[in-house]
């Protein structure tokens, strides 16, 4: 049973959350201190210079933020509340908590944490302009939009990082001792996810009667997951970074893409974020699954030679 709840932990936590959504919402308070903490540990293992801008992080932020701008126009036509949703699950910033699963995935978590940092400094200045533009919000300035994104990256994003180089060199034996908990921070993260996963069929519910809308919504946004994660992939092959390539542009903060599509545009469609969260998690289920079928043939070869 251990074993089952290890390997498919994102699975269970989804279905955990939605079965006791009623439950699990009232813990939605305690999501920033598990991401704050799964950081912590996750960063543990990097060091300031491995934080380094690299050409494939550029690639990155040209195709998220010219195909977010490309994406609307096209479905524009179709429908505006499609189009908006659509547009937000591309232009919103990489999870924090992407670091944690590229950890998991064998990929680098330091080239992940610097387009985490780079991506969401870019969004904090393009979405308070941009937005406006689609669906004018006069009583939210650019400047409030502002503080507000980079305040949640700053509390949720350096803060941890911060920590973890201070106990670096001020607190060693404390530092040795997250490193040896980094599993933990998968883990966190299932919880997490579980607690996300209960607030996003909250938000699912309020909208249930534009079934038809909502059925678009759910088809473009797993279109536009997958997507991204082969673009991601794709490029970061050329960068022998494919593992972070993949995760940087495929994993999101949809809580953040939430919040951005209730402030800016149709509050419909904040929907979107939603079905997004469940496909980002199936495919991030299902690259675990494969990594762990690839270990296993490799111990089972070594084993028969």
């Amino acid at each position: 049973m251990l074993k089952f709840l290890r390997n498919w932990a994102l699975p269970v936590a989804m279905l955990v959350g939605a079965v006791g959504y009623p439950l699990f919402i009232r813990l939605s308070f305690l999501t920033p201190t598990l991401i704050f903490v799964m950081l912590l540990l996750t960063f543990s293992r990097i060091s300031l210079k491995e934080l380094k801008p690299k050409p494939l992080h550029l690639w990155l932020l040209t195709i998220q933020l010219v195909a977010a701008v490309v994406i609307y126009l096209l479905l524009r036509g179709v429908d505006v509340v499609l189009a908006q949703a659509a547009m937000v699950c591309v232009i919103c910033p990489t999870a924090t908590s992407a670091a944690v699963i590229t950890a998991k995935l064998g990929g680098s978590a330091a080239g992940l944490t610097t387009y985490t940092l780079l991506i969401n400094m870019v969004v904090a200045v393009v979405v308070p302009v941009m937005f406006p533009l689609i669906e004018p919000h006069p009583e939210v300035s650019f400047w409030a939009a502002c503080s507000m994104i980079l305040g949640k990256v700053f509390v949720l994003l350096i803060c941890p990082f911060l920590l973890s180089l201070f106990l670096r060199r001020v607190l060693p034996k404390v530092h040795h001792t997250l490193l040896n908990l980094h599993e933990l921070a998968f883990y966190l993260w299932a919880f997490a996810l579980t607690i996300v996963t209960s607030q996003i069929l909250s938000s699912l519910l309020n909208y249930a009667e534009d079934i038809t809308i909502g059925i678009l919504i759910a088809i473009a946004t797993l279109v536009i997951c997958c997507l991204q994660f082969f673009l991601g992939k794709t490029l970061g092959s050329i960068y022998n970074d494919r593992v972070s390539g993949g995760q940087a542009l495929g994993q999101k903060n949809t809580i953040l893409a939430i919040w951005m599509a209730h402030t800016y545009l149709d509050p419909l469609s904040a929907v979107g974020p939603g079905f997004y969260v469940i496909w980002q998690n199936m495919i991030n289920s299902w690259q675990l699954w494969k990594k762990r079928k690839k270990e296993c043939c490799t111990v089972r070869n070594l084993e028969n030679l």
